[in-house]
């Protein structure tokens, strides 16, 4: 084989490998985000559907005795949508039951051993840091006090950050507990957690926000005034 050819074999070798590179990245960068950005709106429009279809809660006297225990999650399907202002003014993802990688493919995902929304305990949420419509994108920007907004179709919840981003390995499973370790709450209450990936296209590390429940309010009444402002 000539030198030449050798060359000329090589060189073509490094375009294409090349060509594969950039092709990974532009699907990475922004094929996974358009698919994300399609599912989630796909997520959202099925849950205010089902909404749509159900009946107006009847506001009554509360009945005597313990309230019932609430309806399980559906692994894998959506059952609220989460706001957060500092994150954008049209920022909005479902949040779906587990955290699967296909799960995280369509949206926020909940941690399946955590309390339900609202409830007390640790109501906990996991989300893309990069990749997949990069929901937690700009999660290093979240401060004390700002807003988070759900809503189950019925009522809306508002929690309250209470932490700057709190860097921790995976393996620190603490940050999700009842009563979060190292997020400086004490007994119970009804929290909230959000984990990303950290650094920004890496997951050896994780970010962590913990907020506490603010206040509630029925969807009939209204948007929120986190949601107004």
């Amino acid at each position: 084989m000539s030198v030449r050819l050798i060359v000329r074999t090589f060189s073509e070798l490094c375009i294409t490998i090349g060509a594969l590179i950039v092709l990974f990245v532009l699907y990475v960068m922004f094929w996974t985000g358009i698919k994300a950005y399609d599912a989630s709106d796909g997520q959202i429009e099925a849950l205010q559907d089902k909404w749509a279809q159900s009946p107006a809660p009847v506001r009554t006297t509360p009945p005597k005795g313990p309230p019932p225990a609430p309806e399980a999650y559906e692994p894998g399907k959506p059952f609220a949508v989460m706001y957060v202002p500092r994150l954008g003014r049209s920022w909005d993802w479902p949040v779906l039951e587990g955290t699967k990688t296909n799960t995280l493919k369509k949206g926020l995902g909940h941690y399946a051993r955590t309390t339900q929304l609202g409830e007390t305990g640790n109501f906990s949420v996991a989300g893309h840091r990069r990749t997949y419509g990069d929901p937690f994108k700009d999660f290093p920007t979240l401060r004390p006090g700002d807003a988070v907004v759900l809503t189950d179709g019925t009522t809306w919840f508002t929690y309250r950050i209470a932490n700057k981003p709190y860097r921790t390995v995976p393996s620190d499973t603490g940050v999700i507990d009842e009563v979060p370790r190292k997020s400086g709450f004490r007994g119970s209450g009804r929290y909230l957690t959000l984990t990303t990936c950290e650094p920004e296209w890496g997951s050896s590390h994780r970010l962590i926000v913990w907020a506490h429940l603010d206040e509630t309010q029925p969807v009939e009444d209204g948007k929120p005034s986190a949601l107004r402002s």
